[in-house]
């Protein structure tokens, strides 16, 4: 899955799309942009499109971005610890805070009438330190607020 937000960069995936970001948190793997970019444009779409929600594709996945990232780089990837916020069901303070900073007022309601991919989304384009210009046409994009704002 891909979002709007991301048309920019989708096409030549010179970015980390969320889909592939979702499945290293799922994973608890950690890549860098730099690794990112010494994958093949034919491996990093693969990660787009591998399905990584069942503990055997979990398994996969992890086993795949293991192989070529130490092909490309003779190490492989980092272990993470990831603490999948994105599945509560109240509203992370991190997406408040970066909703008010726009001077928008998001509910727990809201939050929990979006699919696991758009929680997770804005929960990474809410982060400290982040850039977060696809914040806001995230919140178009997934209808909690108006073009208007």
């Amino acid at each position: 899955m891909t979002f709007g937000f991301e048309a920019d960069f989708i096409a030549s995936l010179r970015c980390i799309p969320m889909a592939v970001r979702l499945s290293l948190d799922t994973c608890g793997l950690k890549l860098t942009l730099t690794q990112w970019h010494q994958l093949t444009p034919v491996e990093r779409a693969e990660l787009v499109t591998l399905s990584c929600a069942t503990p055997s594709e979990i398994q996969a996945y992890r086993a795949y971005l293991c192989q070529i990232l130490t092909a490309h780089t003779g190490h492989p990837p980092q272990n993470m610890t990831v603490d999948p916020v994105w599945l509560c069901n109240a509203l992370p303070s991190s997406v408040q805070d970066q909703a008010a900073q726009h001077a928008i007022q998001l509910t727990d309601d809201q939050w929990v009438q979006l699919s696991p991919q758009q929680r997770f989304a804005l929960l990474k384009l809410s982060r400290a330190g982040h850039e977060n210009r696809n914040f806001l046409p995230a919140l178009w994009e997934f209808q909690l607020v108006s073009h208007g704002l």
